[in-house]
């Protein structure tokens, strides 16, 4: 697979579902196009990412694809390494194209209010971040790096999120546990933990878990 590089993350020609990249648009005309798609400040009826309660799923919808589509197309190991104003500038071409090949309807502000919202995902618990502000879901099942499963209702659901590979899943897991002071690793598989807002989190890992 090649890959084309904007900045420090890249592209690469994976076909995509919604059709093929659109890499001969200039990034400024793209940024344009989407921004008239609805004009800056008008209320649309349906917005995707307005406040009213009975879009906030179709937000979550939204925001599981926008992830699945950035794990394709960075190199997380460099997170880490980035200041939020620097991943902030290196996502929006990312997110900007996502909108475009998806076509939804957002304008200037809800753009950049997507873009800082993803930034901030992406330091934080990266796919795992929308179910977290799913108040439906009362349980979050991780059975490995591409299965992830939620209980909502009492009923379990397998979603659609998951994470680009097992370091990538590792270094979530260690995001969470590291806040409380816990750590894991083959030494020490397992880490049963509550965290400040008083959410249970239980980890197991290889060799505990067989499926990593």
């Amino acid at each position: 697979m090649s890959e084309r590089f904007i900045g420090r993350f890249f592209r690469g020609d994976k076909p995509s579902t919604a059709g093929p990249l659109h890499t001969n648009v200039p990034l400024d005309d793209l940024d344009a196009m989407v921004a008239m798609a609805i004009p800056a400040g008008e209320a649309a009826a349906g917005d995707k990412y307005s406040d009213a309660p009975g879009n906030e799923r179709e937000d979550i919808t939204i925001r599981v694809e926008l992830h699945k589509y950035l794990l394709d197309r960075i190199n997380l190991g460099l997170l880490d390494t980035m200041e939020r104003s620097e991943l902030h500038d290196e996502l929006k071409p990312l997110v900007r194209e996502f909108i475009k090949l998806r076509n939804f309807p957002l304008n200037a502000r809800e753009l950049e209010d997507l873009i800082s919202d993803t930034t901030d995902e992406m330091l934080g618990l990266g796919p795992l971040e929308p179910l977290l502000k799913d108040d439906t879901i009362a349980d979050i099942l991780v059975n490995s790096f591409r299965q992830v499963y939620i209980e909502r209702f009492g009923q379990l659901e397998l979603t659609d999120i998951r994470f680009k590979d097992e370091e990538h899943l590792g270094r979530i897991i260690n995001k969470i546990v590291s806040a409380v002071g816990r750590r894991v690793d083959e030494s020490s598989p397992l880490v049963d933990a509550r965290l400040a807002d008083g959410s249970r989190v239980n980890v197991a890992i290889r060799p505990v878990a067989v499926d990593g």
